[in-house]
Parts: structure tokens; sequence; C-alpha cells
């Protein structure tokens, strides 16, 4: 027996509204990942200056101001002598208020320190301790007596 017409026309139907359907979903999906991203950088230009305030995704540049960094890491050799760079960090978050469980932050703010105290270092501002276990080791330049 022959299949009806209506039946075939109502099929390539089902099958049309179908892909109608998949085509929506896909720019639904776009459309949420759109607003997602522009959601996110809204949160990005709304940032307080308060540290507690930042997402970890946030650049880390916003969290010291010029210098401060290697004024913290002055005053940390000052009180402790010879330290190296994760112990620099972890004194940096500190005197912050920052979250010193958060290793992703500590790990960013490790680097700033090596960058910072690596230009101190040229200036003759800050020492090389040499390394121990892998870990730049930083100290106060002995002064000439």
């Amino acid at each position: 027996m022959a299949e009806i017409r209506t039946v075939t026309t109502l099929e390539s139907k089902k099958l049309e509204v179908r892909n109608a359907i998949a085509h929506y979903e896909r720019l639904i999906k776009q459309a949420r990942a759109d607003l997602a991203h522009i959601t996110a950088c809204i949160r990005l230009f709304e940032l307080s200056d308060e540290p507690s305030q930042i997402p970890a995704y946030a650049d880390v540049h916003r969290l010291f101001k010029h210098r401060e960094l290697g004024q913290l890491c002055h005053q940390a050799l000052a009180q402790h002598g010879t330290m190296d760079t994760r112990e620099l960090a972890a004194f940096a978050m500190q005197a912050k208020g920052l979250d010193a469980g958060d290793k992703a932050l500590a790990k960013a703010i490790a680097y700033r320190v090596v960058m910072a105290l690596r230009m101190q270092h040229k200036r003759g501002k800050i020492a090389d301790g040499g390394k121990r276990k892998g870990v730049r080791l930083w100290a106060l330049p002995q002064t000439a007596s």
C-alpha cells in the first residue's frame, strides 16, 4: 500500500520543526555564553579596591600600589632575615589581608615578587641569597661597616 501524502508532508514538517528547534537552541546557548561574558566584564569594571572583593581570576596588578610589593618584601626581610620567594609572597598576602590558602593567587603573587625583587637586585637594593630546593632566596644587602 502506498504511503499517504498527508503523512509524508507531516513527517517532512516534523523534521523541519525539529531542525528549527535545534538551530534556536544553538542560538540560545551562544546568547547565554555572550551574556555570561558581558556580566563578568561588568563585574571586573565594578570592582572595589578591597582585596576580598577581587575574584580569583582577576589581574593581581591591581592588588598592590606602585612599589608597595617591594616595600612589603623589604619590611619582611628586615624582620625575618633571608626569606624565599614563597615566604615573601605569603607575607605580602597576609599584610594585604588576602586568603593565604588560595594557591593560584599565591603563585601569581610569587611571580610578582620575583619580578619586583629582580629589578631591585639589579639596582643593588636586594641581595641574592642563592637557591633552596629550587626556590630563590632573598636578603637585604650587607652594609659596609
